[in-house]
């Protein structure tokens, strides 16, 4: 089980898709029964679950965490965090009641005593109800939008309400906002209502139908994130929904989903998959109606839990599913836009390797650089074990694209990694052997200290000749793994962002198998239990894997990959381990990151992306909203007059021309993706790889200033 957790971004294939891809031949959304509050309560299975977690995290865990009073606190915040993360349902009031449990968690867990727990729920499930009824209630009032006045909708550190006058003022205002937005994205008045009242309601329909099973996962995933980020509880419920999309037959519309307070963020687009081919949904957008087919009507999905929220998605391949979608760069208050999708299997072959030629200006000449995009480190295993000699993986498919770039006469292969949240152990540990040869490629400490190193072993390279790996914020795991051994080795640079930084190891046990005498399903746990160190000893964890060359960025590195997660394993090192370096790099690359530097600040294509990525971060940092619906209404026209003079600043870069202006009303139309615009984005938009071209540039600057005897090709190749 080692190498299967090495991502969880993407774990063998597309699996790390472990949030929630969405999939076909899963039963289409059904309304769960209303659960009595009698039967919130822990059962049999759920003590004997917490008996088996609380020993495998003891003694297993790599993290050595005692479960004390000062863990209990920490279980007792994050509990409450994922009930009410606004903290629009409780009262101070409601804290001092749970007062006497926040230094007994610890006491709970080891005694499997788990009602105290269930009694908060409840008491939670309550103040749901009388808020919902408030709001509803709200929507028969007529707001005044001409009153200068904010709604601050990020209240992470903001204080409990101390009374219900101050909780009602706060809703308020949220009613206030939702009611704003909904006649910003063009809704008529009985509309809104309409939407509005179907989405309180909905809000408390599925509190109402959260089972003892849910509150009970809910509960010790706020244990086991309260130790590392990456190890999860998954109740029997849950478990079966992974085990779907651990399949190699991935069919769905290829995104995976995350909670983000009451809404549901894309957190990745799966290469190779419908909204992949589509080019309409994206990382950070925000999904919050869903409708079936080509004319359902549109579910309204804010508020609902992620499980229910895949549900909907699912559906039969070569279905129709409609999306409403705030993009990422609008906000939360952003108008949105309709995405329609048709459900698809993603194939291997579209997940593989996949090779191009760049032509980079060289003198008078042009120097031509070969490109390797990597979207996963993937193997076909069924084909494997079924002794199919032809089996895909990815070594054997860069291999063979090596051999064809070399036909080509390239000067220089890039490996691009952007994305590529990881997979296969043994085929990060192979890639690497391709380059450099046999010897270590990373270490494998494990929970009791014991340090395991994993090897290529065939002997001889498939390419010598320059090199360059890129690799950006989401480049995780077995990226980093390969990454770091080909910086280590000197063989190649590494050029873009720090990575993701994991740099640990889970492994999924299925708690069923320790326990003979029970009579229910009991789900499993996903722990950490091992971390990787690079040869020269340096963890991959936290830290990342910091490039050569750092290519500018216009998001902050504090709030990408995992150092922006709470209780993240800190940077580590161990000795290092014996190997013999390439030495294909040169020593001194300063020259090569001054013209860099210099080049991308007057690269005009360039500077306007990293005006696209400062504008997403400033959204992102956005705490609070204006209700002065003119004021809103200006910052909407700003933010889409600016998004396009970027665009248009990228294409006229690229010597395209201009996308034409648009009348407001038009851009906020529904389909405004599906015109022409769309049509011209998508047809140009593989031409437009700032980024990757100024990798290419900054190779073309190493290999020049390369001593000629380091790109000697006399080693023996395989």
């Amino acid at each position: 089980m080692l190498g299967l957790f090495t991502g969880d971004m993407k774990n063998l294939l597309v699996l790390a898709c472990v949030a929630l891809l969405a999939l076909a031949d899963a039963p289409a959304f059904a309304a769960a029964p209303i659960i009595p509050v009698k039967e919130l309560t822990p059962s049999p299975e759920h003590r004997r679950a917490t008996r088996l977690i609380t020993h495998f995290i003891a003694n297993y865990h790599y993290r050595k965490a005692a479960l004390d009073d000062e863990m209990s606190r920490a279980i007792f915040d994050r509990y409450l965090k994922s009930l009410d993360p606004t903290k629009s349902y409780f009262l101070q009031s409601d804290l001092d009641s749970f007062a006497r449990h926040r230094d007994r968690i610890d006491d709970y867990l080891r005694a499997s005593e788990l009602q105290p727990v269930y009694d908060i729920f409840v008491q939670y499930r309550k103040r749901v109800e009388e808020r919902m009824q408030k709001a509803d209630a709200l929507l028969d009032q007529n707001f005044d939008f001409g009153v200068d006045e904010n709604f601050a909708f990020d209240r992470e550190k903001a204080p409990w309400a101390t009374s219900v006058t101050e909780l009602d003022e706060l809703w308020r205002k949220r009613v206030k906002n939702d009611v704003l937005s909904l006649r910003l994205s063009g809704k008529q008045p009985k509309d809104i209502k309409a939407t509005l009242r179907k989405r309180y309601d909905g809000i408390v329909r599925r509190t109402e139908q959260i089972n003892a099973e849910d509150v009970f996962q809910m509960f010790i995933n706020a244990y086991t994130t309260s130790i590392d980020p990456h190890t999860d509880y998954f109740s029997p419920r849950t478990s079966e929904n992974f085990k779907i999309r651990m399949s190699l037959s991935l069919e769905g519309i290829g995104a995976v989903l995350q909670n983000d307070n009451e809404y549901t963020l894309v957190r990745e687009i799966v290469k190779g998959g419908p909204a992949d081919k589509s080019g309409k949904l994206h990382a950070d957008d925000r999904i919050t109606g869903i409708g079936q087919g080509e004319s359902g009507d549109f579910v309204d999905v804010v508020g609902w839990r992620l499980d229910d929220v895949v549900d909907l998605i699912r559906g039969p391949k070569n279905s129709v599913v409609r999306l409403q979608v705030l993009p990422k760069g609008a906000g939360l208050d952003g108008p949105s836009k309709t995405v329609k999708l048709i459900r698809n299997t993603i194939q291997l072959e579209e997940q593989a390797a996949q090779k191009s030629v760049i032509e980079v200006p060289d003198a008078s000449a042009k120097m031509r650089i070969g490109v390797i995009e990597l979207p996963t480190f993937y193997m076909d295993f069924d084909a494997r074990m079924a002794g199919d000699e032809n089996y895909r993986s990815t070594t054997r498919d860069v291999r063979k694209l090596l051999k064809e770039l070399k036909k080509d006469n390239v000067s220089g292969i890039i490996i691009d990694l952007r994305g590529n949240g990881g997979g296969s152990l043994a085929e990060a540990t192979e890639l690497t052997g391709l380059f450099v040869g046999p010897g270590p490629v990373v270490q494998v400490k494990n929970s009791q200290g014991k340090v395991q190193i994993e090897r290529d072993t065939e002997e001889g390279v498939a390419y010598d000749g320059p090199l360059a790996v890129l690799v950006d914020g989401n480049s995780a795991s077995a990226s980093e793994i390969f990454a770091g051994a080909i910086q280590d080795y000197k063989r190649g640079v590494i050029l873009g962002e720090p990575t993701f930084g994991k740099g640990t190891v889970q492994n999924l046990v299925d708690l069923n198998r320790f326990d003979e005498d029970s009579q229910g399903k009991l789900g499993q746990l996903k722990a950490t239990i091992a971390q990787f160190f690079r040869v020269e000893g340096a963890s991959t964890q936290h830290r990342g894997v910091v490039p050569d060359i750092a290519f500018p960025s216009g998001f902050s590195n504090d709030h990408v990959g995992e150092r922006a997660l709470e209780n993240a394993l800190p940077f580590a090192e161990i000795p290092p381990v014996q190997f013999t370096p390439a030495n294909k790099v040169p020593g001194n690359l300063t020259r090569v990151a001054k013209e860099h530097s210099e080049r991308v600040q007057g690269d005009s294509g360039f500077q306007a992306l990293l005006a696209q990525e400062r504008a997403l971060q400033e959204a992102r940092d956005q705490k609070e909203l204006s209700l002065l619906e003119s004021k809103r209404k200006q910052e909407h026209d700003k933010q889409r007059r600016e998004q396009r003079e970027r665009e248009n600043q990228i294409r006229v870069a690229h010597g395209a021309k201009p996308l034409p202006e648009k009348p407001a009303a038009e851009e906020d139309t529904a389909e405004a993706d599906d015109g022409d615009d769309f049509a011209t984005r998508k047809k140009d938009g593989d031409k437009f790889d700032v980024v990757l071209e100024e990798a290419g540039k900054v190779l073309r600057d190493v290999i020049r200033v390369a001593a000629p005897s380091s790109l000697a090709t006399n080693a023996p190749q395989h």
